[in-house]
């Protein structure tokens, strides 16, 4: 099939009202950090907020919850267990990955505070 000469045109998108929005960005303009800002640099920055805040036991309930849920279910296609058995040991590792996996949580998040602060430091002594 031929292809035409013409290049293709964008439509104007008309509202209700009859006004003609303009081409391209309609929404506010990016700050010049948003602009400079790659992908990458984005999603390390989202990366160290979501290091930088405190444990909570929701979180490690959470964790516990999807954990013990992949444990009941190996033990029962895997061991073939009963379900009554299967359920209890799947309480049994919530019990036990709930306070395992909040404090590990903390034990890491305070080791980074620490190695974090440690770092303002030496940059605050080079700048002496």
């Amino acid at each position: 099939m031929a292809q035409t000469k013409r290049k293709r045109r964008s439509k104007h998108r008309g509202t209700a009202a009859g006004t003609i929005e303009s081409r391209g960005r309609t929404g506010r303009k990016p700050t010049a950090q948003e602009r400079s800002a790659s992908k990458q640099d984005q999603a390390r920055q989202k990366r160290l907020e979501r290091l930088d805040r405190p444990p909570t036991w929701k979180s490690a309930g959470q964790r516990a919850l999807i954990a013990a849920a992949v444990f009941l279910v190996a033990v029962l296609v895997l061991f073939r267990q009963s379900p009554g058995a299967a359920i209890s040991l799947a309480a049994f590792m919530v019990l036990v990955y709930l306070p395992m996996g909040y404090y590990t949580d903390l034990f890491l998040y305070r080791r980074r505070q620490r190695k974090k602060a440690e770092e303002g430091r030496r940059e605050k002594e080079k700048q002496d």
